[in-house]
This record gives C-alpha cells, structure tokens and sequence, in this order.
C-alpha cells in the first residue's frame, strides 16, 4: 500500500529586507522635507532681502556650510552605528593650528593639510579604541578626549594667535576662492559626502554599519566584526574633522586656542536634525549635510531679515527637539507597520 502524504503549502517568505526598505523610504521623505524646508526658507529671505541670494550670497551661504557639512558627514558615520562623537571640535581646533604652525614656518599648503588629517586619524583613533575594544561607553569617552585634546590644545597654543597675515596668500587665496558662485571647498565637500554615501550604499562593511547601529548583538551573531566596524566609523569621523581643520584655517585665516570650541553641539545637532536616527541604525550623509545646510543658513537667514542673531541658538534647540520628536514618531508607526505587516504574512 502506498501512503502519500500532502505537504502545507508554504508560506510566502517576508523578504528579509521588507523593515529596511520601509525604514528608507520614510528617511527619503523626510530629507525631502528639509530640502524644501531649506529651499522655502531661502526664498522667503530672498523676498525680504533681494540681494540675499547674489552671487557673493550664495557663496557665503556655501562657505559658511563647508566646514560643518565635512564634520557631519564623519559624525554620521558614527552615530548610525549608535555611537557619539564629541571630541570633534576639539580635534577641528587643534588640526586647525597645528597646520597654521606648519605654514608659518614656510610649509607647503598641501603638506600642511596632510598633517592635520593625520593628527584627526590619531585622535578617531583613540576613540575607537577606547570604545571597541575598552568597551567605555561612548558619551563618556569622547567627553574625556575632548577636554583632553582641548587641553593640549590651550597649553600648546597659550594666548597665540595665526591670522591670514601668516600664512601663504595662495592658502587664503584657495579658502575665499572658486567658480563663480561655488566655493573650493564647497566642491571638496560635496567629492566627500558622495563618496560616503556610496561608500555606505555599496560596499558591505558600509553597509554593515547600518546592522550594527540597528541591533548589535543581532550584528555580532551575524559575524559582523563589531569592534572593526566601530573603529573604522571613529578613525574616518576623525579623518574629517582633522580635513575640516585645515579648510577652516583656509577659509576665516584666523585660529586661536578657542578653534572649535562648543563645535560638537552643532555637529550633533546638524545631524540628527537631517535624519540620521541618535539611536542607531537610520540616516544617510545626504540628511546630515541637509541637516548642515539648515542651521548654517538659519545663521544667515536672520541678519538677513534683520532678526537679532541671539535666536539663532533658540531656533537650533527648537529644530533638535522637533527632529527628536519626529524620529520617536517615525519609529512608533514604522514598529506599527511592521507588527502588521508580520501579522498578515503570519
């Protein structure tokens, strides 16, 4: 006798990246919304002050984004895998002197650069050691390395000041320049936040900080190397911010042991502000830089309009607690979608 036995149909499988792509679009949408934010804002300044948005205006308002765009794009790196990083001004300041010295001295502007990144590789170093493998929470660690870089920085540097005057007229000259209305730095900004993002989009170790911001445990089980990862993501935020040192010493010729100081806040703020989730795992370098973009032309927007600039700081908190407010949202009825989305696929 022969007996057959009928399997259960399958089930259709939920395709495992169903949650990440629904994470994506929200994040799209919301970066669209503070690109047109930014864009209605613009256009309102350009209706109560025509000459807003000239030529010198609109490379202003790129030069004064340059340098808080680069330092974001490295601070993205860091939170999307659930870590902070506020050692970043600190490490802007000393960078920022130490190639001014470099120049005073009669060094070549590129040489100069060089050093600054390598004293940033040096200090994103330390940090990710200290996380990785010390296991200190970050918050703390880069806490202590701020007031340990920023306390270098002030015996180091004393009560000296490197003005324009010091340094080499092709330097300077390269800090204010470009084409037209698009800066120089501008452009070396833009090379690096496109490169990031393909970077995070493209390779897996780029994309493995997405896994590891969403659930760390989950990502260590994976196989996923937690402690390479969080390494890497801290040693290139430091890569930046040293870059973004020497194109601040480009662009304003002025440093003093004061260089960076409070940085970090905005930092912080510009990213979260463009979408990059503080707890990990959301956000792309795109909404940091939008998120840059926003608070420097908020800056700009109220001189403009004639509006104390004392509200610029107030704006700024108002803008956090909004993108906060807005992520806990987000994540309430993306966790909701979820859960019934599971729920009809049983």
């Amino acid at each position: 006798m022969t007996v057959t036995t009928t399997e259960p149909a399958p089930v259709a499988p939920i395709p495992a990246s169903s949650s990440t792509r629904l994470v994506d679009r929200v994040f799209k949408m919301r970066e669209l919304a503070i690109f047109v934010l930014l864009l209605a804002m613009l256009a309102l300044t350009q209706v109560g002050n025509s000459a807003f948005l000239s030529e010198q205006g609109i490379k202003d308002l790129l030069l004064n984004a340059t340098i808080l765009v680069l330092v974001a794009t490295g601070q993205a790196l860091v939170v999307i895998t659930r870590n902070v990083d506020l050692s970043v001004g600190s490490t802007l300041g000393i960078s920022a002197f130490a190639a001014g010295t470099y120049l005073q001295g009669g060094g070549h502007p590129v040489v100069a650069v060089v050093l600054a990144v390598l004293l940033g590789v040096g200090f994103g170093l330390l940090n990710g050691l200290l996380v990785s493998l010390g296991q200190v929470p970050a918050l703390v660690v880069t806490l202590g390395t701020l007031y340990i870089i920023r306390g270098i920085d002030s015996i180091w540097v004393g009560s000296r000041q490197i003005t324009a005057a010091d340094l080499p007229d092709g330097f300077v000259d390269f800090g204010s320049g470009g084409i037209s209305a698009v800066p120089w730095l501008a452009l070396i900004a833009l090379a690096v936040l496109v490169s990031t993002a393909y970077y995070l989009k493209h390779f897996g170790s780029g994309r493995e900080l997405y896994a590891l911001g969403s659930d760390p445990e989950a990502a260590r089980l994976a196989g996923i190397p937690v402690r390479r990862r969080i390494l890497l993501a801290y040693t290139f935020c430091g890569v930046l911010a040293g870059l973004a040192g020497a194109l601040y010493l480009a662009r304003f010729g002025n440093v003093d042991s004061g260089t960076g100081s409070g940085y970090e806040l905005t930092v912080v703020s510009a990213v979260v502000v463009g979408g990059v989730v503080f707890t990990g795992g959301s956000g792309t370098v795109y909404g940091a830089a939008l998120g840059a973009l926003l608070l420097t032309s908020v800056n700009s927007v109220l001189p403009a309009l004639g509006v104390s600039s004392v509200w610029v700081l107030a704006i700024n908190g108002i803008l956090l607690i909004l993108a906060i407010a807005v992520d806990r949202v987000v994540a309430l009825r993306v966790a909701s979608a979820l859960k019934k989305r599971n729920a009809r696929h049983g």
